[in-house]
């Protein structure tokens, strides 16, 4: 019965329709298709065509006058880039931030979520506080850490110096090979602390309190219940940040270009940074390109990890 079903279906999907049926469904999908094709035209201006043109820019030696040809290099840009040392050490670089800012942001959220998720004066009042950061511009916070970790007589700088005497006087954060990148990392955490506090609210809420109950009426203390009801229940919310922030991490631009070029001796030198310097200040666009495209493909490997982790099934 289901496969003479199947069978009649594909017979009748074979089947041409009227010519004015076909006229009429044209007709009605036709202010949809009008509709959208002003955002596509958008979309293959602005980002397909500039994708395949850096695409097919990173395999020549490009060059931005137009009366000069450029030279085709084949896969050169590429194997330059992978016997690149910088290049590596600027993967190194976002690697290690990464790791530490999605742990620092995935411990340090969850910590102010637990707290806020309580009831308490004015807490939602403590969640705007919280979470202004993240509205609140890369470049504006970025020269607020300027300030906040300067070596003349900054406010982080007075505090453990001066009245701490846990650092040597006037220390420089940014413009130290062996600090930078730690100071780096302290802004990206706390930048984050709001969104992944949102997140795991969102996610604390959605726990059933009859659990709770249950468990406390068996005796468990709040470690206990912490260990087995909620970090459990957190997980699919857990699988979701990392993947975020991770593939957000090796993204990341601003904060490094704005406060530190990528230096001192690119200790604080990341993939995008690398491309952007090469591009616009060493003119080497093919070199650039193909440092985007292989950033890319790392993004595409964590994006087939998110896909894998999200559509397991988690049972508790």
């Amino acid at each position: 019965m289901a496969v003479s079903f199947l069978e009649d279906s594909r017979v009748a999907a074979r089947v041409k329709r009227p010519r004015g049926q076909r006229g009429r469904e044209f007709r009605r999908l036709l202010p949809i298709y009008l509709f959208i094709l002003p955002g596509m035209a958008l979309f293959t201006f602005w980002t397909l065509y500039p994708l395949l043109d850096a695409f097919v820019m990173s395999f020549f030696n490009w060059v931005p006058n137009p009366n000069m040809p450029s030279t085709f290099r084949g896969v050169q840009n590429y194997v330059q880039a992978l016997t690149d040392p910088i290049f590596w050490q600027a993967f190194r670089n976002v690697l290690s931030y990464t790791i530490v800012t999605v742990a620092g942001q995935i411990v340090s959220g969850l910590a102010v979520a637990l707290l806020l998720n309580r009831k308490l004066v004015a807490r939602g009042l403590f969640r705007v506080i919280y979470y202004l950061p993240v509205v609140t511009s890369w470049v504006v916070v970025s020269l607020i850490f300027a300030y906040l970790f300067s070596s003349d007589n900054g406010p982080v700088d007075w505090f453990l110096g001066d009245v701490l005497h846990l650092i040597p006087h006037n220390q420089s954060w940014l413009g130290n090979t062996t600090l930078a990148l730690p100071t780096l990392m302290i802004l990206g955490i706390w930048k984050g602390i709001g969104w992944n506090m949102v997140m795991f609210l969102a996610g604390l809420q959605s726990i059933p309190t009859e659990l709770y109950e249950a468990a406390r009426v068996d005796g468990a203390n709040s470690w206990i219940l912490f260990r087995v009801i909620t970090l459990p229940l957190l997980r699919p919310t857990i699988t979701f940040m990392v993947v975020i922030l991770t593939m957000g991490g090796f993204g990341s631009f601003i904060p490094m270009y704005v406060l530190t070029s990528g230096g001192p001796l690119h200790s604080t030198e990341t993939l995008l940074t690398y491309a952007f310097t090469n591009a616009f200040s060493s003119f080497d666009f093919g070199y650039a390109a193909a440092i985007t495209y292989i950033f890319a493909m790392v993004v595409f490997v964590l994006a087939l990890m998110q896909i894998r982790l999200l559509q397991r099934k988690i049972e508790y």
